[in-house]
């Protein structure tokens, strides 16, 4: 009885967490195989249209030797809106950027959680400068994205918010931060109070008796999930705004049903 009233709790909120963070959101926790209809290689990455039987999805992965005709298993990745190619000089409506083949190079293959491990951070980019990141960042010409060590992610792929392509200056002051700066500095500033200055792009009310905001300021490797950050208040904020908070940044919080967060500021207010 006690463990199926356990169970049941862990359902609950995996369910609960699921809906409020889009986990529905396309490739975000699922291989996504299909017929290769089309691909091409542009800025150290492989773009690969296709057919998954329901649908014609674009993916981008890490260069690769693919041919149209192939069946593929690509591992789940993030999709972004409206991602400008520079050397194609193309924009795509949605794309899909996963870590690459699901089974090569050592990777993980294998249904939703193949290369996830157990519903965690996403595996990571290779190479230094050459890394899959540092491509991405290349080719949709945005801001600079500061590259996290390898190890390390945002927190749960299902509670990431895709990239935006946007440019928030950063947080005056002594405590003032970027949203990169505060996941590559994370372990010299948990448990103390930070300020972040960024867009507002998720606002979920009163889940666990709390606000939840993801901001983005454009910068952070969104490969690695560092390009979006979690704060909790009782505030409300809208879709859209810039806001500044100030909050105590929490490290390797974990609020169960493997939602895991390197980093999340909690109890913030916003400043004037």
């Amino acid at each position: 009885m006690k463990k199926t009233l356990l169970n049941g709790i862990a359902i609950f909120l995996f369910i609960s967490f699921a809906a409020f963070n889009g986990y529905a959101n396309p490739g975000a926790g699922q291989t996504l195989s299909g017929k290769v209809l089309e691909t091409m290689d542009a800025g150290g990455y492989t773009y690969i249209q296709l057919d998954t039987g329901t649908g014609q999805p674009w993916v981008a992965i890490p260069q690769a030797t693919v041919k149209v005709g192939d069946e593929v298993n690509c591992q789940p990745g993030m999709a972004m809106s409206n991602f400008n190619s520079k050397t194609l000089n193309r924009t795509f409506d949605s794309i899909i950027f996963s870590g690459g083949l699901a089974g090569a190079a050592g990777n993980q293959a294998g249904g939703a959680m193949g290369s996830m491990g157990s519903m965690g951070t996403p595996p990571p980019a290779q190479g230094g400068d050459d890394s899959f990141a540092s491509a991405v960042q290349a080719e949709s010409g945005g801001p600079a994205m500061q590259q996290a060590p390898a190890a390390e992610s945002g927190g749960s792929l299902g509670a990431q918010a895709p990239f935006s392509e946007i440019k928030v200056e950063k947080a005056s002051g002594d405590n003032g931060y970027t949203v990169s700066e505060i996941f590559a500095q994370k372990d010299s500033l948990g448990g103390k109070t930070v300020a972040i200055k960024g867009k507002v792009v998720k606002f979920s009310p009163m889940i666990m008796g709390r606000n939840w905001i993801h901001l983005q300021d454009g910068t952070g490797d969104p490969m690695a999930n560092t390009h979006d950050l979690v704060v909790t208040t009782s505030e409300e904020v809208t879709n859209g705004d810039v806001i500044t908070v100030e909050g105590v940044l929490a490290i390797d919080k974990d609020f169960g049903a493997g939602y895991k967060y390197d980093a999340i500021v909690e109890d913030a207010k916003t400043l004037k």
